[in-house]
């Protein structure tokens, strides 16, 4: 949720509610987390730490020694979330990377990504009931690809059944904190950021009532608290336009840093020994560090080299006479804790309408998907 955004619906009357939380609390824009994706900054937020210290990265991470590919989940974070230390019972739902689920003091409801209905809820006793509301773990964001009538009908169901859910948990049970998340934000603003800035978007109205519907959520939530309550409203990270996806390892290995074998698909599995450095989305930079990797081909005493090298690439770097890489940083300046070395070398945040993207099988240095809305790490 952008902040410019949110401001603006406050001032012109689309969140009344939300607008009259922000005359008597503190509002300010916020940054992300680095990388601005949601894996990470979820993470960070139950946790109140950094990726150094609860060891999510990214949404997929490398098995250690190897170019092979996992998938990180809750069980995989370091750090303990928020509600371990609550005192009483806490209502948790939707919190994205938080499947599967844990015993814990209260309820927990997954959010994305959730793949078993079981494996997301605890207590299991809640699933009929949850099921009776046609409760979804998520919008089925495949559906805009085929039918954006279908996948706004189903966006509009999933946030009624989220809505539904609060409403039956705050009634039923007894609790001290209670936590709510809305995500269908993020798939709207990735398939219809145009529809946001184009008031004869047949869709602009449908984008501008999905806020109403969650303001009124708010609104309701804000009228049930008393005054020794804190309410908290954040977003995991702000949105803008996408101009164009950038494609990092076709850049790095158009310049020589990144080379695959011969015959082979370009893939993680078929880096070569004379790679000198790969990334993986959205623009994590790892430096192949010999005997670190299965073919790293960088001395340790090279490393900074080859950093240095990839800085002066990253800086000139231009698009249609725009520079495309916004902030360059390196690991120990963003990460502290136990499992920095775990994280990338460097990592690299955008300019306004470039999209930066991990994929390996990319020919193309730049392209345009069906999305028209990008993650940023400011507002």
């Amino acid at each position: 949720m952008p902040f410019g955004m949110l401001e603006g619906f406050a001032q012109s009357g689309v969140m009344p509610n939300t607008a009259q939380i922000i005359q008597g609390g503190a509002f300010r824009q916020m940054y992300s987390t680095i990388p601005e994706i949601s894996s990470v900054a979820w993470s960070s937020i139950i946790t109140g730490s950094n990726p150094g210290r609860h060891g999510i990265f990214g949404f997929t991470d490398l098995h250690p020694n190897s170019y092979k590919l996992k998938f990180p989940n809750f069980g995989n974070l370091k750090q303990p979330p928020f509600w371990q230390q609550c005192k009483g019972k806490t209502i948790i739902i939707n919190v994205p990377s938080t499947y599967p689920v844990r015993d814990m003091n209260g309820v927990h409801i997954s959010g994305f990504v959730s793949i078993d209905f079981e494996k997301s809820v605890h207590p299991k006793s809640l699933i009929p009931q949850l099921k009776d509301m046609d409760y979804r773990l998520d919008v089925d964001a495949q559906m805009a690809h085929n039918s954006m009538e279908l996948f706004l009908e189903d966006l509009d169901k999933t946030l009624d059944a989220r809505i539904a859910s609060y409403r039956w948990l705050w009634k039923s049970q007894d609790w001290q904190t209670f936590m709510l998340v809305f995500t269908g934000t993020d798939r709207l603003m990735h398939f219809l950021w145009d529809a946001y800035e184009d008031e004869n978007h047949k869709h602009h109205n449908y984008f501008l009532d999905h806020f109403r519907k969650i303001d009124k959520a708010i609104g309701e939530i804000a009228d049930k608290i008393s005054s020794g309550d804190t309410l908290i409203i954040l977003s995991d990270h702000g949105f803008g336009k996408l101009e164009k996806d950038v494609y990092v390892n076709c850049l790095l290995a158009n310049e020589g840093f990144l080379s695959f074998r011969e015959g082979g698909k370009r893939g993680l599995d078929s880096i070569d020994s004379g790679t000198k450095a790969f990334a993986m989305d959205p623009a994590r930079i790892y430096v192949n560090l010999k005997g670190k990797y299965p073919s790293g081909s960088v001395e340790e005493s090279s490393k900074e080299n080859v950093i240095k090298e990839l800085e002066v690439l990253f800086k000139s770097f231009e698009l249609d006479g725009k520079k495309v890489i916004k902030h360059i940083y390196r690991k120990e300046d963003i990460y502290d804790g136990p499992y920095v070395e775990n994280g990338p070398d460097m990592v690299l945040i955008a300019e306004k309408g470039f999209n930066l993207k991990g994929a390996m099988a990319s020919q193309q240095l730049a392209g345009k998907g069906p999305f028209t809305g990008k993650h940023t790490y400011e507002d």
